[in-house]
């Protein structure tokens, strides 16, 4: 019966389809060879140990791996690990989803991708939409799996799309009240603000982050975003205010220079698009944050809201 990472306990014996998040060769004191594992569901991880690498065969263990296996669950250093008893690759026949094993946005990543191009759509202005549009287009198959970060906020699975979705409908809903916003400008700015973290980051297509690009490392995605704006402008001979107008939404969403933004916003839809991109970000953490809080209780200090802790109110009668 499959069981939850999460739910694991001391001297059980758990069989399921589990991800093998990291694989590594290595050798014991005894000079034996073994496999250090990080085996992953949807609810957490656990680190795993297959001592009797002949159990393997000719299957070629690597991460990001999706697998059904069979282990005990024992305790070292006050840590659980499981023991490999059996292990195989999933087939076909097992039916099983990506999404039952890693974090991944609530909705599907080709609805998601299907809204936005309906954002992406209204986009009056000619060359703003023309630049939009080559770069989501570029972007478009990685865009349906990438995370919007490797540990951060929408770290998961479609999570970059997720984020981009959500703040398009706060947009939305800004506009109405915000009648002198250049819609254009704002829609155009949520689209591209973080679409270069596709290029800043590798991923695999479980959305799982390995490293950074050796670009993303130097340059990061602010300036990578910059750079493509100015690319494509180029290429469709854009108006060039419009093209700096579009490179000055990307390099102040950040706001303060310590997280990037040499430059604060000077136009009102560069202030709309970083406020946008903070409630987002801060509502997920939140939310994150109380999945395992109960009721009348307190979540542990969260680093990334300023070691906040978050609460969860009471149940009402």
């Amino acid at each position: 019966m499959q069981k939850d990472v999460a739910a694991f306990s001391k001297g059980e014996t758990i069989q399921g389809y589990y991800m093998l998040k990291t694989v590594a060769l290595r050798t014991s004191n005894a000079n034996n060879r073994y496999f250090d594992l990080t085996i992953a569901d949807r609810t957490g991880e656990v680190n795993g140990k297959i001592w009797d690498t002949e159990m393997i065969g000719d299957m070629e263990l690597k991460d990001g791996m999706l697998v059904k296996l069979r282990g005990l669950v024992n305790e070292w250093q006050g840590q659980l690990q499981v023991k490999v008893e059996r292990i195989r690759r999933i087939n076909a026949g097992d039916r099983v989803r990506v999404e039952d094993f890693v974090p991944s946005a609530p909705y599907a990543p080709r609805d998601m991708m299907e809204e936005i191009l309906k954002y992406a759509a209204k986009i009056k202005d000619r060359d703003i939409r023309q630049i939009v549009g080559i770069l989501l287009e570029e972007n478009r198959e990685k865009l349906l799996h990438y995370p919007a970060a490797m540990k951060n906020h929408h770290s998961m699975r479609s999570g970059l799309l997720y984020h981009m979705s959500t703040m398009l409908k706060m947009a939305e809903r800004v506009l109405e009240v915000y009648t002198n916003l250049d819609a254009d400008l704002l829609y155009a700015g949520v689209l591209l603000h973080d679409l270069a973290k596709i290029s800043e980051m590798d991923a695999n297509d479980l959305g799982i982050v390995s490293s950074y690009t050796t670009e993303g490392i130097l340059l990061g995605h602010i300036v990578q975003g910059i750079k493509d704006i100015e690319r494509v402008g180029s290429r469709i001979n854009a108006d060039r205010e419009k093209v700096i107008l579009l490179q000055h939404m990307v390099l102040t969403h950040h706001y303060e220079p310590e997280f990037g933004s040499p430059k604060r916003p000077m136009i009102p839809e560069g202030e709309i698009l970083h406020y946008l991109d903070m409630i987002d970000a801060r509502m997920y953490d939140m939310q994150k944050a109380l999945e395992t809080v109960r009721p009348g209780e307190f979540s542990d200090k969260i680093w990334l809201l300023h070691n906040r802790q978050i609460y969860r109110p009471a149940e009402e009668d």
